[in-house]
């Protein structure tokens, strides 16, 4: 048996969270295009157009990671994203590279940085103060547990680096635990680090770090064993520099100069992701630009050559019934769409197909079909007498004290009122529901060992609604896997029943689905909010039963996160989500949080197999009764 759900740690991201924080830091970068994750360090990725904070603020109180999160954040987004000298940072690596002892000349320079940048952005925003204090708190105590292990197992250069830290947060003679015995006195360099307090940009304490690294590289024997800056590893020469086609003109190449703030540099590589990313552009070039062809390898023409091939076409008789034939081709061949942009950044090298889900009229599938609705009629019909009467009484209600209309049998108001309006009016009944439904099933593989019970609930919401005449569509999605790459990831949807099929019995189609691969769910549900967006109804819902999180090419990582942004942007547009989660067995805490942190108070869980036809139904009789109320 399959289980979809596999859990290497008891981890899970906290999506809504996640994506706070990720507003939070757009709003101070001012960069809608910023995306927020979350790594060892913390991190600037100019390519993936990405910033990172740490996890050295998870498995604390509630409170102190929030705050040690923030600190993060207010540094990317409002210290180094505005005033951090890549220019400054890219000249001092390459003079430090074939330093003995790169590491420690890299992240010195980093440390000064920061404890520049916090004092910066305090002066600037002092309620961020409560945060850094926070933060300070943390990462001195870190240091000094870090500084004792380090003198005792003599790596110096680390030992080194926590005493500077401490030293500069607590003051130069605050901290005596270590004096610098077994490598130098330490008591001129504390002196010569307290001028990062009067430090205003990255080209002082560059210059600062070189006159530490000078002082101490004769005494030190080996570079920095741990990491504990990663903030300048992604800054390189190949980041900053874009590097053009020969054969280009300098207005065509544009600007290649070296970006001189970490806002410019990403904003360069933004608007790079946005003009060539995706299968629809693929260059052997570094970076393909539109410009004028010289013709120098076009080929004369020669007026006296011969034919060498001719073309024949296909048409053999009747030309209308040979239009009929490819009509026909061209209605089972599936066409691929690019997704683009257009379905979210995670999604942007993903190809789809819509595919129609042919019903199978097996012997099998049709026993199936009249045994699981002579099952379910009684349910279907117990319901819809009860939506229909709900209807039926909503419209009896009057509207009353019109000035025209029926004459009402109280006269009273005639002698009573200075105005008296004794009429009144039925409401005018409606003809159907004023609501429509797109059902999402994940055609993973893991649905494989519930795929009967899936449709038998799939079958049941597809009676209620057509039997109600109310409109919906039902498609199953997946990535083949087979085919997924870096470059391209194809998707498919497997349509049992459409829009345009309106009250038309799909029931053999919805038999006819199959389980394949992998899912993409925040691809799937754009997607399917792309189609109930076209609708004119009033009240617009969208399903997704699924048995597991996303799981696809190159989306393990994000899937969770991407998958709650596209439930918030479709809730955003008027479109209600639900989700039900399929499972053989009852849910675990950990699964439903997860779940709950994906499509939040809106989703359910089946407690066995046996129940999904019972928990849709639930779902179903909530939502109609919204309808119509």
């Amino acid at each position: 048996m399959v289980k979809r759900f596999i859990q290497f740690n008891d981890e899970t991201i906290d999506a809504n969270q996640l994506l706070l924080y990720e507003r939070l830091g757009r709003a101070l970068a001012d960069a809608p295009f910023l995306e927020l994750t979350e790594r060892k360090l913390m991190e600037l990725r100019p390519r993936e157009v990405a910033v990172s904070m740490s996890v050295f603020w998870r498995h604390r109180t509630e409170q102190m990671t929030h705050l040690g999160r923030l600190s993060d954040l207010y540094l990317l987004t409002s210290g180094f994203w505005k005033d951090f000298s890549v220019q400054k940072w890219l000249t001092y690596q390459k003079e430090y590279r074939t330093h003995p002892f790169p590491h420690l000349c890299s992240e010195l320079l980093l440390m000064l940085e920061e404890f520049r940048l916090i004092e910066k952005i305090q002066k600037e925003r002092p309620g961020t103060a409560v945060a850094f204090e926070a933060r300070r708190e943390a990462m001195i105590a870190f240091h000094r547990d870090s500084l004792a292990s380090n003198v005792q197992k003599s790596f110096f250069a680390d030992a080194l680096l926590n005493k500077l830290f401490i030293s500069l947060y607590e003051g130069i003679y605050a901290d005596q635990s270590w004096n610098g015995e077994g490598l130098l006195d330490l008591g001129p360099l504390l002196l010569m680090i307290g001028q990062a307090y009067d430090s205003t940009s990255t080209e002082e304490s560059t210059y600062l770090a070189e006159r530490v690294i000078f002082f101490v590289e004769e005494e030190l024997e080996r570079d920095l064993v741990h990491q504990y800056y990663a903030l300048g590893d992604s800054v390189t020469e190949e980041t900053v520099t874009f590097h053009y086609h020969e054969g280009m003109t300098d207005a065509e190449q544009g600007d290649e100069q070296v970006k001189d703030t970490i806002e410019e540099l990403f904003r360069t590589w933004h608007r790079e992701s946005e003009d060539e990313s995706g299968i629809h552009l693929e260059y052997e070039l570094e970076h393909g630009r539109s410009g004028k062809g010289d013709g120098t390898n076009a080929a004369e023409g020669n007026d006296g050559a011969a034919i060498e091939e001719t073309g024949h076409g296909r048409s053999t008789g009747n030309e209308s019934e040979q239009w009929q034939d490819n009509a026909k081709e061209d209605r089972q061949a599936a066409q691929r769409y690019v997704a683009g942009h257009e379905f979210g950044r995670e999604h942007t090298h993903v190809v789809y197909e819509e595919e129609r889900i042919e019903g199978k009229p097996s012997k099998e599938n049709m026993e199936k079909l009249i045994a699981w609705r002579e099952r379910q009629k009684p349910i279907v019909r117990a319901l819809t007498e009860e939506i229909r009467k709900r209807i039926e009484l909503k419209t009896e209600s009057r509207r009353e004290r019109l000035l025209k209309g029926r004459l009402s049998s109280k006269l009273t108001t005639m002698l009573v009122d200075e105005r008296p309006k004794p009429f009144y009016r039925k409401q005018a009944p409606s003809a159907n529901l004023d609501a429509v439904f797109g059902l999402l099933v994940d055609g993973s593989a893991s649905m494989l060992d519930k795929l009967d019970e899936t449709k038998m609930a799939v079958l049941l919401f597809h009676d209620v609604l057509r039997t109600l005449k109310i409109q919906h569509e039902i498609s199953s999605y997946y990535e083949d896997a087979e085919e997924a790459s870096k470059e391209s990831q194809l998707n498919k949807f497997g349509m049992m029943h459409t829009f345009y099929d309106r009250h038309k019995d799909s029931g053999l189609s919805i038999l006819s689905f199959e389980a394949n691969e992998d899912n993409r769910d925040g691809f799937a549900i754009r997607w399917m909010k792309k189609r109930l967006m076209m609708r004119t109804e009033k009240h617009k819902f969208l399903l997704v039963f699924s048995d597991g999180e996303p799981s696809a090419f190159g989306y393990d990582r994000n899937g969770i996160l991407d998958t709650r942004e596209a439930v918030l942007e479709t809730e955003k547009q008027g479109i209600s989500v639900i989700h039900l989660f399929l499972s053989t067995e009852e849910p675990t805490d950990d699964q439903r949080e997860l779940f709950s942190s994906m499509f939040g108070n809106k989703t359910a869980s089946a407690h066995s197999v046996e129940s999904f036809a019972d928990q849709t139904l639930r779902i179903l009789r909530k939502l109609l009764a919204i309808v119509v109320k």
